[in-house]
């Protein structure tokens, strides 16, 4: 474990004398009995995102709910799991059925982990903490994002088990500290998003009102008043405590801009240049677990596999880059059937039910991953919130696989799953 970073408080820290002590305990206590209350109403993964509308400006609802363009790939992230439906098997003796799964090397304790995503200490009070800590405690994978606002060396502190997910500009000059970094860091697995060339055409934000650079406007005000939990909870507290957001992990060495600042979208780098050769640099740069993240043509699983990639995770962003690509679950039985057993299979976008989770690995994916329930979650409860989404799909996917007659994953395959009817 490598100690947390030590960052000198940013120039544009609000003056203390805005907030007490005293205000945030009381603040604290109303928070928890409202936490209370709203997990409660919360059966299932989509539940949190019902919530986590009455909780967070619209703004950043919008920002995490949101696809692109006319959403067509974020919805057809959820209708592929329509495609099949299962065939049960019945009168099996499953009383020592269990979850836990092997991945590069390590136990855990079930087939799911939480997913990159960027910009969460929007949603809540040091999200990126958050999430890793509730992971941690879970005994499942949390991958840190590149476009993150907490420092890698402090959410590594958390959960020394974390991944690193980075966004790679054609530079090596510029990627090669930020390889030594994470390695310094302590990080094992580091993960390259590979399918976002340029940015999506995210015109869900500009209806909602989110940008980045984050602008402070008589809307976004509006939003705040509106939603008091998150204005105290979560943003008076990070303003508090931490100063304004930064991007923490862009580079090897110097804190990355502010999340107000007008550089902060071209400090990521230009992408449209990054190559295979580029990966396969990199692969030699990195000698732990390489994940490449975005995947959903079979060629490019294949040559993934030839330049030594541990793993890929068949994704298309969640639905946040190319509207109208090939949802993932659609593409993962021709990837499987391309690159073998030879390299890992994951994947992620759309899974919000056990029967998802056991869809996908009924058709060979070892593993796979969530981002929207969780950062709602967060959002929403906090720690509690995370620990809580945990076990719902955990208790789901236990359930299911007594139902479908299963004792372990090991025992899944395709003759599970028949295509579904064309719905009309």
């Amino acid at each position: 474990m490598v100690a947390a970073e030590q960052h000198p408080k940013p120039e544009s820290a609000p003056p203390k004398a805005s907030f007490t002590a005293a205000d945030f305990r009381w603040a604290a206590g109303a928070s928890a009995a409202n936490t209370s209350r709203r997990l409660s109403r919360v059966l299932s993964l989509d539940d949190f995102e019902v919530e986590a509308r009455r909780v967070l400006p619209r703004c950043i609802f919008g920002f995490v709910s949101g696809g692109v363009e006319d959403n067509r790939s974020r919805d057809a992230n959820r209708d592929a799991f329509d495609d099949w439906s299962f065939v049960p098997r019945v009168l099996v003796d499953t009383t020592k059925r269990g979850q836990a799964v092997d991945l590069f090397g390590q136990r855990w304790s079930t087939p799911f982990g939480i997913a990159p995503m960027g910009s969460t200490a929007l949603g809540a009070f040091e999200c990126e903490r958050v999430l890793a800590g509730g992971a941690y405690e879970a005994g499942i994978p949390c991958l840190l994002s590149g476009a993150s606002l907490m420092a890698m060396e402090k959410v590594i502190a958390a959960n020394p088990d974390a991944w690193f997910q980075a966004y790679i500009p054609g530079d090596r000059a510029t990627v090669a500290p930020l390889i030594d970094r994470v390695r310094r860091a302590g990080y094992k697995t580091l993960v390259v998003t590979v399918d976002v060339a340029v940015n999506g055409n995210r015109e869900n934000n500009v209806r909602s009102g989110f940008s980045i650079p984050l602008r402070p406007t008589p809307r976004l005000a509006w939003d705040g008043i509106t939603h008091p939990h998150w204005l105290i909870h979560t943003l008076a507290r990070t303003l508090w405590r931490n100063g304004m957001p930064r991007f923490e992990n862009i580079t090897g060495g110097e804190r990355g801009p502010p999340l107000i600042s007008p550089t902060a979208q071209r400090s990521f780098g230009r992408r449209d240049s990054l190559s295979w050769d580029d990966i396969t640099w990199i692969r030699d740069q990195w000698s732990g677990n390489l994940v490449l993240k975005g995947i959903l043509a079979p060629e490019d699983a294949l040559k993934a596999q030839s330049i030594g990639a541990d793993g890929i995770i068949v994704s298309n962003h969640g639905g946040r880059q190319l509207d109208g690509s090939l949802a993932p679950m659609r593409a993962l039985p021709d990837i499987v059937s391309a690159v073998g057993a030879s390299t890992t299979v994951m994947l992620d976008s759309g899974i919000r039910r056990g029967t998802d989770v056991l869809k996908a690995l009924a058709l060979g994916a070892s593993f796979v991953f969530l981002g929207r329930p969780f950062f709602f979650a967060a959002s929403v409860g906090d720690e509690a919130g995370v620990r809580h989404a945990i076990t719902l799909l955990a208790e789901e996917i236990d359930r299911d696989l007594a139902l479908i007659g299963c004792t372990s994953f090991a025992q899944l395959n395709p003759s599970f799953l028949i295509r579904s009817p064309v719905r009309r």
